[in-house]
């Protein structure tokens, strides 16, 4: 092959190189549960890109897809109690991005919100509400705050277009001194049950008693008991009757 010819070759297959991704630049899909931002030199100027394939003048803008559909955010917090226990738990956020807000939340902070505002959110949100609580209040409670850790946590985060759907608060763990107590602190209350319930049964016990001896004297009247002596005399008086002097009987002075 000549050199002229091979030269031909090369330059058809760099126009159909550039040919292939101008075309592969010049367009993005928008997914299901996404919406799509026309980004030029840096400057939002589509915020309503549709589902589907979207066209773009390729090197010059590109498409930013922000996803609106509910996510799961989990992180480990820790934090002290009102009477100063420190308390580890595990917080697991469901929020969204409202499609309408898509393109501030992209203005102000682009698409690493999470580590920017929601995680910052969450740690301050849920510091302050267990901080409003005692340590046994946090276990009894936890669907109390856990809606009071939504309420802070949308506080946060509702300004820059991203909802808290919900927040559930799992896995409370404390200091090994504290749950050593608590352990302590259950069983004597558990002795201290099986003492009462031991002390009322012993109580009925005794009043049913009473109460049968109670009715037993009232149905042992004179008559009762004279039936009783009749029904079982076998007709015979004693053959025996040593009077008002019995010694006498035995010959003792």
């Amino acid at each position: 092959m000549k050199r002229k010819d091979i030269t031909k070759v090369l330059i058809c297959v760099v126009i159909t190189l550039m040919v292939v991704i101008t075309l592969t630049q010049s367009f993005k899909t928008i997914k299901s549960g996404e919406v799509g931002l026309k980004v030029r030199f840096g400057k939002i100027v589509n915020s309503k890109l549709n589902e589907g394939l979207n066209l773009k003048v390729p090197f010059i803008e590109k498409i930013v897809s922000v996803n609106i559909k509910v996510q799961k955010n989990e992180l480990n917090v820790e934090g002290s109690t009102k009477d100063m226990q420190i308390v580890n738990t595990t917080v697991a956020v469901n929020y969204r991005v409202d499609g309408t807000k898509a393109d501030s939340l992209y203005k102000e902070v682009g698409n690493e919100y999470e580590e920017v505002i929601l995680d910052p959110a969450i740690k301050e949100a849920i510091k302050t509400a267990i901080a409003q609580y005692n340590s046994e209040e946090i276990i009894v409670k936890r669907s109390e705050v856990s809606a009071s850790c939504l309420q802070k946590i949308s506080e946060k985060t509702s300004k820059y277009g991203i909802v808290i759907e919900d927040v559930n608060l799992t896995d409370f763990s404390f200091s090994e001194e504290y749950t050593n107590a608590i352990e302590r602190k259950q069983v004597a209350e558990q002795e201290l049950e099986r003492a009462r319930l031991e002390s009322e049964k012993k109580l009925v016990e005794a009043n049913a008693a009473k109460e049968a001896n109670d009715l037993l004297n009232k149905t042992l009247t004179n008559e009762v008991l004279t039936q009783n002596f009749i029904d079982k005399w076998d007709g015979h008086l004693p053959e025996t009757y040593a009077g008002g002097d019995i010694r006498s009987i035995f010959s003792i002075n």
